[in-house]
């Protein structure tokens, strides 16, 4: 009887799906009731600017990963309209989006199809992230008008990641989602799933296709926050874990289970030792002490192509190139590349062979979500690293991470849990967090500043550790032209005006272990201002990050920053012919629990000296620290927003 109950529901369900919502191939749209036309509001969000009607989700996690989405926006108020402007994120490498259909319903009923361009741009393009949308705008939006538009998201590699992420921007009056998973003929796996803040009485449920189902109404709007958690980690979801057969409801005894599985992939790819001493005694020399030899293996094979960082090759070119796959650790070495999994392998065998005690780790990688042991996601732990024992300490390494100096991890990989592995499954680590002094940004600049208020001269940026690796990774396929134009376009970011910057130099890209050292020619027109007969000069000349840092009074979610920084300025101003300064800022100096800021102006007769220092130690913070971090920073601006007073000779004569 309860089964028979339970297929009468499952049937019920999906009877009901198929009546409310179209087709998968996305090209028709169910009609519009006369309700939402004549709706100008909406109860459960008042004074929304839109809300989101319907919205529908159905991946198909066999052959090719795919992922269908519809959308129906409901525009309410004049701020609304901008909703007509549509983007769809993606990270490239990742995912392909394409089947876009739209439309637009005026409130009168009648309906423009969309027939218009889509086109590609950057959301996010840094720290070794492409983070982009396909974008497009509806025509003729007014308020009342009913947005609608469906796309597929082809996925590339991510199989064993699948999510329902429930939140939005905008509230959600109704949403649907299902998910085909593997079939077991593909995959010795079974499905799982987790909820983190659904609503109450919502639950996924399996039809007898075996496809998982739920509905779900009156999902809040999500409200993002500069410096927060990632946002999937944040927001309703709900997460498939495709479980491995031996798996064990215990954690402990689960992630033993996991250990011991990837320590024999691991040492089945090592192979013998001895196939790669030979080769650690062409990479380093007899008398070499631990941490030189360590550091010439490592440099070795950081130099090796690295496949993961390529410009992504269409099918034809895979071909033609025939590059033959690695069994061993040994034929990464005789092929002279790998990806960003194989060398941090072939690091590990030849420092074994070099006489070092090494261990192969799987960490987690923190840059989308958050790692819990509990749950017994086993793909969560993606990044592959190795840990060296060297003169009594514990040296993390990660070969397969392009640009990465020795002894830094990729700043997703810090902080995180991870394996150890051995033979008996592997021991928990943490990978160590660095400090702002490891990864800084350093400014030496030497100013004239004119009569008129124009502040012209020479500066020398110097990036190092994280900072370095980052943006030589980001520009890795530019040529000369482009990565000119990227640096030239962050030190015009760092200047809260407009300013002319120009490149003087020819840095060096593809080091790992030296800092990044860019030069330029700067002019900054108007920098300063005049008030009577006195010029106003203000200190902070490359302060524009922090101008608009944590200014909201209110805050909902957790502070994070990625990875601590350092910023350090070292600035020397010329004044004009003659021109006296008559007041300067007072120094300042500020240690919170984790911040530092320091701003000290010095009067030299014909030129100020000016140095400036914000370090930021921290990498998570809960809310209720909010209001002590904001007063910091708005003791930052308020020092950076403080200015030279000067005055000409004449004026200084008369007095």
């Amino acid at each position: 009887m309860k089964k028979r109950v339970k297929f009468v529901a499952a049937v019920s369900l999906l009877v009901k799906w198929f009546l409310v919502v179209p087709a998968l191939s996305g090209q028709e749209f169910r009609p519009v009731s006369p309700d939402e036309l004549k709706m100008t509001s909406e109860p459960l969000a008042p004074g929304a600017p839109a809300i989101i009607l319907q919205r529908r989700v159905d991946r198909d996690d066999n052959d090719r990963s795919h992922e269908y989405n519809y959308l129906r926006i409901k525009i309410l108020t004049e701020e609304g309209r901008k909703y007509a402007d549509v983007e769809i994120p993606f990270f490239k490498g990742a995912a392909d989006i394409h089947g876009i259909v739209a439309r637009t319903i005026r409130p009168d009923g009648s309906v423009t199809n969309f027939d218009g361009k889509v086109y590609e741009k950057y959301l996010i393009k840094g720290r070794g992230v492409k983070y982009l949308a396909e974008t497009f705008t509806l025509a003729d939006v007014q308020v009342g008008s009913i947005l609608e538009y469906s796309y597929i998201v082809d996925l590339k590699g991510f199989l064993y990641d699948s999510h329902w992420i429930l939140s939005d921007e905008l509230f959600t009056k109704n949403a649907q989602f299902s998910l085909k998973p593997l079939r077991k003929s593909y995959s010795p796996m079974s499905l799982r799933w987790t909820l983190k803040n659904v609503p109450i009485g919502s639950q996924p449920m399996e039809d007898v296709d075996h496809t998982i189902r739920m509905e779900v109404s009156n999902i809040p709007a999500f409200q993002a926050e500069d410096f927060m958690p990632p946002e999937d980690e944040l927001k309703s979801r709900v997460d498939f874990i495709y479980q491995e057969n031996f798996a064990d409801p215990d954690p402990d005894k689960f992630w033993k289970n996991i250990g011991k599985a990837r320590n024999d992939a691991l040492e089945s790819f090592l192979g013998k030792r001895k196939a790669m001493e030979e080769t650690v005694r062409r990479i380093v020399s007899f008398d070499d002490l631990p941490e030189a030899k360590l550091r010439k293996i490592y440099a070795r094979v950081q130099g090796l192509r690295n496949t993961s960082y390529e410009v992504e090759k269409t099918q034809k070119e895979e071909k033609r190139s025939k590059e033959k796959l690695a069994q061993h650790v040994e034929d990464v070495w005789k092929h002279g590349y790998g990806n960003s999994v194989e060398l941090p392998w072939l690091f590990l065998g030849l420092a074994r062979a070099a006489g070092f005690e090494a261990y192969g780790c799987w960490v987690a990688n923190r840059n989308q979500y958050f790692f819990n042991p509990r749950m017994m996601e086993s793909p969560r732990l993606s990044a592959n690293i190795v840990l060296v024992k060297l003169n009594g300490k514990d040296i993390y390494l990660d070969p397969g991470a392009a640009f990465a100096p020795f002894g830094l991890l990729p700043w997703n990989e810090t902080a995180t849990p991870g394996i150890r592995l051995d033979n008996d499954g592997g021991t928990w680590i943490r990978t160590p967090l660095p400090g702002s002094a490891e990864s800084q940004i350093q400014r030496a600049a030497q100013f004239k500043l004119s009569a008129s208020g124009d502040l012209e001269g020479k500066v020398t940026e110097t990036f190092t550790g994280l900072e370095a690796m980052y943006r030589r990774v980001e520009v890795r396929n530019e040529d000369e032209v482009e990565r000119k134009k990227f640096l030239e376009g962050l030190v015009k970011a760092q200047i809260p005006v407009a300013a002319e910057v120009e490149l003087t130099n020819r840095p060096e890209w593809r080091s790992v272990e030296m800092p990044l050292v860019t030069e330029f020619s700067i002019r900054i027109p108007s920098w300063a201002s005049h008030t009577g007969r006195r010029m106003l000069v203000p200190v902070g000349i490359f302060a524009a990050d922090e101008k608009h840092m944590f200014e909201h009074a209110d805050r909902i979610n957790p502070i994070y920053f990625d990875y601590p920084y350092g910023k350090l300025d070292d600035m020397t101003i010329e004044l004009p012919s003659q021109w006296q300064v008559i007041a300067l800022p007072l120094a300042r100096a500020r240690n919170g629990d984790g911040v530092v800021y320091s701003l000290k102006a010095e009067d030299n007769q014909r030129t100020v000296h000016v140095t400036r220092q914000l370090n930021v130690d921290i990498l998570i913070l809960e809310q209720k620290y909010y209001s002590t971090l904001r007063s910091f920073f708005q003791t930052v601006r308020t020092s950076d927003d403080e200015q030279i007073v000067m005055q000409p000779p004449m004026a200084s004569e008369s007095k």
